[in-house]
């Protein structure tokens, strides 16, 4: 039985500020912090952290799918966003390790942001995209997701994992609901992602797994070559094998 693990009501601590998690979360403040102090809502130059598909695609603003992750508009955004980065990011960070946790979470945002980009070259998006929300939207889903069917602890109410992640999902539903599935496109990105990820969809495991399909393919192809002898068919004389 796995031990039950908490969101919101103690059972981490508090991750240093070494943390990868920490750091995360900070990125998120401190990023936002510049964002709107450079006028990212009133056109200036703060908006060019955002991702914006017809500014990269037109204008070549390359560097936006990198750095929108670190950036909410939203004073509630900013401050849940780094609160749920620094409990379930601390989370993470004890299962998966630093690294694997800058990867999934930070990587699978820039990854959100760039198939958004190949939406935008079908269909004309004309919004921009912060990535606060998207991290988090990672993070709470693939913290879910990897606790699976053990179970959890959600502000004092046990449930599983499966329900936790399915709790994250029901927020970009219901901000698709609300706001049109154009304002959702990195988001629901990341829920895929945080799902192939989780269920074996990782660079490491799909590459053994190619590694492994490429190893039998090699073997089938060798064993059509052999031949097995029968009691009746004739053999070499033993005396010549000495």
């Amino acid at each position: 039985m796995r031990p039950m693990r908490s969101m919101g009501g103690g059972g981490f601590g508090f991750a240093g500020v070494e943390s990868m998690a920490a750091k995360l979360a900070i990125g998120l403040v401190a990023g936002s912090v510049i964002a709107l102090a450079a006028g990212a809502t009133r056109g200036g130059v703060g908006a060019l952290l955002l991702l914006s598909p017809g500014g990269v695609l037109h204008n070549l603003w390359l560097w936006q799918p990198f750095t929108y992750a670190f950036v909410e508009l939203n004073p509630l955004g900013i401050i849940f966003g780094a609160l749920i980065l620094y409990s379930i990011g601390g989370g993470l960070e004890m299962s998966w390790g630093s690294r694997r946790l800058l990867w999934v979470v930070w990587g699978g945002t820039v990854l959100a942001g760039f198939l958004t980009l190949l939406v935008g070259l079908v269909f004309p998006v004309n919004g921009v995209y912060t990535g606060g929300g998207v991290m988090t939207t990672l993070a709470w889903v693939a913290y879910g997701l990897s606790i699976g069917r053990g179970q959890a602890n959600f502000w004092g109410i046990p449930i599983s994992g499966n329900v936790l992640a399915g709790i994250g999902a029901g927020f970009v539903f219901l901000n698709t609901l609300t706001a049109g599935v154009a304002s959702q496109v990195p988001e629901i990105f990341a829920l895929i992602i945080a799902f192939a990820y989780v269920n074996g969809g990782s660079p490491r495991r799909v590459l053994l797994r190619v590694q492994h399909w490429r190893l039998q393919r090699q073997l089938r192809g060798r064993s059509r070559h052999l031949k097995v002898l029968s009691k009746e068919q004739d053999r070499p004389d033993d005396r010549y094998l000495n």
